[in-house]
């Protein structure tokens, strides 16, 4: 397994596999809306199990649903065929996930509640504006991702075990020098080739295909022009136009202004410095003095300072509550001004001095100003509520059996009927037309559902609307007409025609190198031979190490060059159909790693996350042969036939 290090993650089924600690459909959770598609008619039947872990047609339908809703994020017509390559794979995972459960249960291992709980906590969208977590957007979390609480807290218990019983024993693998230098030694090995091509230009020019020819090949070749899925949707948005005449009554708007009066009225700040003492005459004498002098002059006698004494910036209610009533009302008197020393005042406290600094108004707005303002707000919130009642009408309207239609004559709804529409929203017989940006959720939901499923109601993007959705009519994927794209066939089958002769061509010249002619020679006899002139050959030396820093874009000649023994020669094709190469593996170099310590050191270092996905499938494995595992294949091809619709 380990001898294909440098791919193992590159195909998708290959991805899920190595992705042990990344759980595919607790992944899921930082999606769009899943898909709408429901179980019917499956199998009641459990597919597999591990130890008491079932694992039945719904479980295994959610996570292909969840997996198409991650595949439509990028490929928004994919639908379930799309998923065939990977329907053993996720089955497989379920069954790793059912087997790690029965294994902790077998030995002891709970998971807390608590745990789980901060597990939810953890979700983005389970939080508040505050940061923390809220009942309310965790149960909106919920009712976007359309899961429960059971199914969320059973997604993370699985993550959770992987963490515990399998991350330990993947978390510090180390890959041993000997083990990697074989490998480093493979990347520094130097191949020199010889490459030959013969180009299909140089037959395309000839090549006139008749309309029996390109009848034949759009026959043959119908996967290759298959239209996606086309659907007209009906939506009835639900929104502002529905609830634009809901407006507050006079008296809801005066019971909110004397509920608010304060919010509107102005506040009265008076800049307070005060001095509480025990004795009456002492405060007797402090006041005289403030009177004629400074407070803080006042104060000093009493061995206070102007520290001690300010108070600062007070409304009546706050001064109410540091001093007393009586003491407040007496300083925020309408005859009080600022300058004016009020005192003594005995509460509580003692006997109080009290100079006003300074006096000043803030805030307030006019009567007329309040009443908009409220009037505003109230048209808001109403229409918002109105808005939720008129939505959960509809649907109880949809649930007790109501159509489409029925429910948007009931309430008088605008409807929007789309043309024939992909689920991108592209209209094949329309190029120009666009689907409303702003119904791209109901388009995902109508593309969801079964053709004769239920009317439903969809949240729109902006949080504020709704609209119900119901598909009219669905033409399933198939190939487009011919007629329509009698072009795009005929040049198709001129560049498959091209490549054919290509390919003979080529087949002679490689047959001369395979009987020790060199390429140069041998393109040069079949040239006289054909009558023909190809390209020059050329020659090229490179290392192997030089192949991964290019990733995925090896030209097809340079990977089969590296895959040749020493003075062998094979074909390998252009894969946009420009021609045939010729490639022959002049000279083969062994690399020599012990010359390049670092290079070892960062082929270990490549090994480490293989090395632990292979660790870990391993130790899921012996899980599996611990708690014991079965297959119902029957029920499994019955599923995937349901599913996917092949008979794979």
């Amino acid at each position: 397994m380990l001898s294909s290090f440098r791919n193992l993650s590159k195909s998708t089924v290959g991805t899920i596999i190595l992705g042990i600690f990344l759980l595919l459909i607790v992944a899921s959770f930082a999606l769009a809306d899943l898909s709408n598609f429901t179980s019917g008619g499956g199998s009641a039947d459990s597919l597999a199990s591990a130890g008491d872990e079932k694992i039945t047609d719904k479980d295994l339908s959610d996570a292909l649903q969840q997996r198409l809703s991650q595949v439509r994020q990028v490929n928004p017509e994919a639908d379930y065929s799309d998923l065939a390559g990977e329907f053993d794979a996720i089955l497989q995972l379920l069954l790793e996930d059912r087997a790690l459960n029965a294994f902790a249960d077998d030995n002891g291992f709970v998971l807390s509640k608590r745990l789980v709980d901060a597990e939810i906590a953890r979700i983005p969208a389970a939080r508040g504006l505050d940061g923390k977590f809220s009942e309310e957007a965790y149960q909106a979390f919920l009712a976007q991702q359309r899961m429960t609480d059971g199914q969320v807290r059973k997604l993370l218990a699985g993550d959770l075990l992987r963490r515990f019983l399998i991350t330990p024993a993947t978390a510090e693998v180390r890959v041993p020098t000997g083990f990697a230098t074989p490998y480093a030694s493979m990347l520094l090995e130097e191949r020199e080739g010889q490459i030959a091509l013969v180009p299909t230009d140089m037959f395309q020019a000839s090549l006139k295909p008749t309309a029996e020819q390109v009848a034949a090949y759009y026959r043959n070749n119908g996967a290759r022009y298959t239209v996606p899925e086309q659907r007209v949707l009906r939506i009835a948005p639900i929104g502002a136009p529905q609830v634009a005449a809901i407006v507050p009554t006079d008296a809801e708007i005066e019971k909110a202004l004397k509920d608010r009066a304060a919010e509107f009225s102005s506040r009265e700040i008076r800049v307070i410095s005060q001095v509480v003492l025990g004795d009456k005459a002492a405060a007797d004498k402090v006041a005289a003095a403030a009177r004629t002098g400074s407070f803080v002059d006042a104060v000093s006698p009493e061995g206070y300072s102007a520290a001690d004494v300010s108070v600062g910036p007070q409304d009546k209610d706050q001064f109410a509550d540091l001093a007393s009533d009586k003491v407040a009302d007496a300083v925020f008197a309408s005859g009080v001004a600022g300058g004016s020393v009020v005192g003594p005042i005995r509460s509580d406290l003692g006997w109080h001095v009290v100079k006003v600094d300074s006096v000043r108004t803030e805030g307030g707005v006019s009567p007329g100003e309040a009443r908009a303002k409220v009037a505003a707000e109230l048209t808001e919130e109403k229409r918002k509520e109105a808005l939720i009642d008129l939505v959960t009408r509809i649907e109880d309207m949809v649930l007790d059996g109501a159509s489409f239609a029925e429910a948007v004559k009931q309430f008088d709804l605008e409807v929007v009927q789309t043309p024939l529409i992909t689920a991108s929203g592209r209209a094949r017989s329309n190029p120009d037309y666009s689907f409303p940006a702003r119904l791209r959720t109901a388009l995902e939901a109508g593309f969801a559902m079964e053709a004769d499923d239920e009317p439903v109601i969809e949240t729109l993007a902006d949080k504020e609307s709704f609209a119900m959705v119901v598909p009219e009519d669905v033409v399933e994927a198939a190939p487009a007409p011919l007629a329509e794209i009698r072009d795009q066939v005929a040049k198709d089958w001129t560049i498959d025609e091209a490549m054919k002769r290509a390919r003979t061509i080529a087949l002679k010249i490689q047959k001369r190198v395979a009987g020790g002619a060199s390429p140069a020679d041998a393109v040069a006899a079949v040239e006289k031979e054909e009558g023909i002139s190809l390209p020059p050959t050329d020659t090229i030396t490179l290392r192997r190490i030089q192949l991964t820093q290019m990733g995925e874009q090896v030209p097809p000649p340079v990977q089969m060059l590296f895959n040749l023994a020493e003075g062998k020669s094979q074909l390998a094709a252009d894969p946009e159909g420009r021609g045939i190469f010729i490639v022959k593996a002049a000279k083969v170099t062994p690399g020599n790693a012990l010359t390049s310590p670092g290079l070892v050191t960062q082929t270990a270092e490549s090994f480490r996350q293989p090395l632990a996905s292979e660790i870990g499938q391993q130790l899921l494995a012996a899980m599996k042969k611990d708690v014991g595992t079965t297959r119902n294949e029957k029920a499994i091809a019955a599923t995937r036939s349901r599913i996917i619709g092949d008979d794979n």
